[in-house]
């Protein structure tokens, strides 16, 4: 129709026949603006304008939690588009969330490949591998990413997983110390430097056995990789060997009395106090355990008090001493006396709840009823929340226990 048209224009103006000629024109004109809008909408969209399309449509459907469709919009970015790298992120993302780690990590090398200035693409790579149980690989792109943004909690945490599947522990300590001075609370970080210092005092406790598995050194070692273990019968076993090799070596009576202490047995590790104050006599630590032990035995709280009162002098900053010194005052009836240690002690330490406890005696002694209401109330919800506290770290740990499995 349209080429019929513009032949019989054509002819029409050849012969100069204007009085119908411009009618058919504008009717040509017409129909060819027509043409070239559809055109222009359907086929004729620059690239940029099509992605633009395309993403803001997988943006959409990832919003409304459709994420396969949101996948195929970037899937059909990528065809238009293969140079675009942050569609190559959004789509490893996509893929990562679905927990596809391997299409994942294929997308964003692919991705890294056009764009390697992109720190997420490089952090999100990493953790990809890491769950994929590829540690070597994990390692150099989660350094990439950590380089680039030395605060990415998240890939200083997965490098120092892989450090420790690649038993380079030292290099995983350094990293999990840097995340401890930024993340204080984060219970799954102390949980892992915990057992990367476990296994370095292993790896120190190996090396000294391969030296001399028989010296003095070598059983205080195994003893305090026992002591932190609470296997405290164990360590006995074992400080008892290197008190034996070396009884008038400062420290060593003390980490066996210590042992005894932790087992309650307050006879045997009184025994051993002493002998340890014989060899060091300003071991406060030594002397104010003899006060605590008189005090848990119920008995000498004169004596009690002269030991942390000593222990005190040498180290003013143990403030469990100082508690141990106000309760022995409570014991003598000098509750007036035991308040300075007590207010001092708790605001050193606001969370430990015996201090309140304690604090709360003092004031119902001296007839602060309403004080003392308010500390016991203190001490009542800290005990409540060291309990849930507690039974949260049991399952922090058995949730920290499966992922390291996998």
């Amino acid at each position: 129709m349209r080429v019929k048209s513009l032949t019989m224009l054509y002819r029409l103006l050849r012969k100069d026949d204007v009085g119908i000629a411009p009618k058919l024109l504008s009717r040509i004109i017409c129909r060819l603006a027509t043409t070239i809008a559809v055109c222009s909408f359907l086929f004729c969209q620059t690239p940029d304008a099509r992605v633009q399309k395309l993403y803001a449509d997988a943006k959409s459907a990832e919003a409304a939690g459709d994420v396969r469709n949101a996948i195929f919009k970037y899937q059909e970015i990528l065809k238009l588009a293969p140079r675009l790298g942050a569609a190559y992120n959004n789509l490893g993302l996509l893929y990562f969330k679905q927990r596809d780690f391997e299409k994942a990590a294929i997308t964003l090398q692919e991705g890294l490949a056009v764009d390697p200035k992109m720190p997420s693409a490089h952090a999100l790579l990493g953790i990809s591998f890491y769950q994929l149980g590829k540690y070597s690989e994990a390692k150099a792109p989660l350094e990439r990413a950590l380089r680039a943004n030395p605060d990415d909690n998240n890939a200083e945490l997965f490098l120092a997983r892989s450090l420790v599947r690649l038993e380079d522990h030292r290099s995983a300590a350094e990293h999990l110390q840097n995340l401890a001075r930024r993340q204080p609370d984060n219970q799954e970080v102390w949980y892992l430097l915990g057992k990367v210092y476990m296994r370095l005092s292993e790896q120190s406790l190996a090396k000294m056995n391969a030296i001399d598995p028989n010296s003095v050194l070598a059983h205080e070692m195994s003893g305090e990789i026992m002591a932190s273990m609470k296997n405290y019968d164990g360590a006995v076993v074992e400080f008892k060997k290197a008190v034996e090799m070396a009884p008038q070596q400062a420290g060593t009576h003390y980490e066996l009395a210590n042992a005894y202490w932790n087992l309650g047995d307050w006879d045997a590790a009184s025994v051993e106090f002493e002998a340890e104050l014989a060899n060091d006599p300003h071991n406060c630590m030594a002397k104010w355990k003899l006060g605590n032990i008189l005090l848990e035995q119920n008995s000498r709280p004169d004596e009690a008090l002269a030991n942390t009162d000593e222990a005190l002098s040498t180290c003013p900053a143990l403030t469990q001493a100082r508690v141990d010194r106000a309760r022995a005052l409570l014991k003598l009836n000098r509750n007036q006396d035991a308040l300075p240690d007590l207010e001092t002690a708790v605001k050193a330490s606001p969370e430990e709840p015996t201090i309140h406890f304690f604090l709360a005696q003092a004031y119902r002694a001296l007839g602060r009823i309403q004080d003392a209401k308010l500390e016991m109330q203190a001490f009542s919800k800290l005990e409540e929340n060291a309990r849930a506290a507690a039974a949260d770290r049991v399952q922090q740990v058995i949730k920290n226990q499966g992922e390291a499995s996998h």
